[in-house]
């Protein structure tokens, strides 16, 4: 049986790492096309943070009341219904961690492919996905350190990206007052349906919920890595897109992905920049070891709890859930295969920020229907983190479905989906009952 645990640097180094990656280095350019004001763009990634920082003061006290492996899944089936939880965890392997997976191999392979051409995008993109994933098969001690040192790595890359974009001199002008035009933009449906990729972006600061079940003294360790490493990841994104903004013509980010190469390009100059850009293709491999290590114990949790599934929940001689880590990221390869870059953001943005509120909403099902059950960690500010974060992220869902309605609605019908996959493993399950 294994024993190693993860503490609390590896738990923190889990949250930044999903954090950091695909969406801060990518989306920047699809936010530019609806918001110029250089203070509503900065303002989108701290209202972002602040959405983020909300959700992770309310899962540590749910995480902490349930520490046990599956995150949503788990929470959502204790709080409200298991067809809930089977729901989330349907939407966590479909959508949650296989799709960002997928989003942020295909980031690295444009990173790389714009550096050097003769790179097939995709090729590299799969290759990554199964390196990455025969790593995590085999012992959770070798994944954590790797997942330490990868994120230390990004750490110390992104901090000197930011001092010497900040030194850097631009040749334009930019402002970011929060002006009346500023305002204007920060209440418009263009600014919440930009935040769907800032929360995409974001999305990884519930990531150590997913294993808490293997994290050592969960109800002390938990909420602070969900805490810092959200507070530490709004700082990065805020200045991060600084420096883009101010290294960088807002008219040359327009529908441009590698943002961080374009910047990169500014401050170094191309021959530099090239190697900094590569730098930050590297990082991306942390995000898609993050997602490839937490994402399965989403899995593993569904294995234990339904009959007809419980070969996700087979594990290693290490207790490592092979086969559930191999499957989704056959779900990664299937989807950067057949699917944009840009519809997987929207996709992906919408389906999980719909179970990211049901879970948000469910401390007050905690607080008020389940008095029994032992919270060590409770919300500062009850309720108004929780408050907060239901109204933001209610407006940003009702604004992506009218402005984005097909991924919405495709969205929709995974769930719908998943709905008629359970009762279907409930028939399965009955039958097989009567029969033994």
């Amino acid at each position: 049986m294994n024993s190693h645990k993860i503490g609390f640097y590896t738990a923190i180094s889990i949250v930044i790492a999903n954090m950091i990656g695909t969406g801060v280095f990518t989306s920047l350019g699809f936010q530019v096309m609806g918001i110029q004001s250089g203070g509503a763009l900065l303002a989108l990634w701290i209202v972002g943070g602040v959405l983020a920082l909300c959700g992770a003061l309310t899962y540590g006290e749910i995480g902490a009341a349930y520490p046990e492996n599956g995150g949503e899944f788990y929470y959502l089936t204790k709080l409200y219904h298991p067809a809930v939880g089977f729901l989330s965890g349907w939407v966590s392997v479909t959508v949650g961690f296989a799709a960002p997976i997928a989003a942020a191999s295909m980031a690295l392979g444009k990173y790389v492919h714009s550096i050097y051409a003769d790179v097939n995008v995709m090729s590299l993109a799969i290759v990554v996905i199964v390196v990455i994933t025969a790593l995590h098969s085999f012992n959770l001690k070798t994944g954590s350190v790797f997942q330490r040192v990868l994120t230390l790595v990004k750490v110390m890359v992104i901090i000197l990206f930011v001092i010497f974009g900040i030194s850097h001199t631009p040749s334009f002008d930019i402002s970011f007052k929060l002006d009346n035009t500023a305002v204007r933009q920060i209440f418009s449906t263009s600014f919440a349906t930009s935040l769907i990729y800032v929360t995409y972006a974001y999305s990884g600061w519930n990531a150590a919920a997913y294993l808490s079940g293997e994290i050592k003294d969960v109800n002390r360790t938990l909420p602070r890595a969900l805490i810092f490493g959200t507070l530490i990841v709004l700082v990065v994104y805020t200045l991060l897109n600084f420096v883009f903004l101010y290294t960088t013509p807002i008219e040359s980010l327009k529908g441009q992905i590698e943002i961080g190469y374009l910047s990169a390009n500014q401050i170094f100059g191309t021959k530099i920049g090239k190697y900094m850009s590569l730098a930050i293709a590297v990082l991306l491999i942390s995000t898609i070891s993050a997602m490839i290590l937490a994402g399965p114990r989403v899995m593993q949790s569904m294995g234990k709890a339904i009959p007809s599934l419980n070969g996700l929940a087979r594990t290693n001689k290490n207790g490592v859930p092979y086969i559930a880590i191999g499957f989704q990221s056959l779900i990664a390869i299937v989807l950067v295969t057949f699917s944009s870059f840009e519809s997987l953001i929207n996709y992906i943005g919408f389906t999980l920020n719909l179970f990211t509120f049901l879970t948000v909403f469910g401390i007050f099902i905690l607080r008020y229907k389940k008095r029994d059950v032992v919270r060590p960690f409770k919300t500062p500010l009850f309720p108004l983190p929780p408050i907060l974060f239901l109204l933001i992220l209610g407006w940003i869902l009702v604004n992506v479905f009218i402005e984005k309605p097909m991924e919405s609605l495709l969205g929709l019908l995974t769930v719908l989906g998943g709905l008629g996959f359970y009762y279907i493993t409930v028939y399965l399950d009955k039958k097989k009952n009567e029969i033994n």
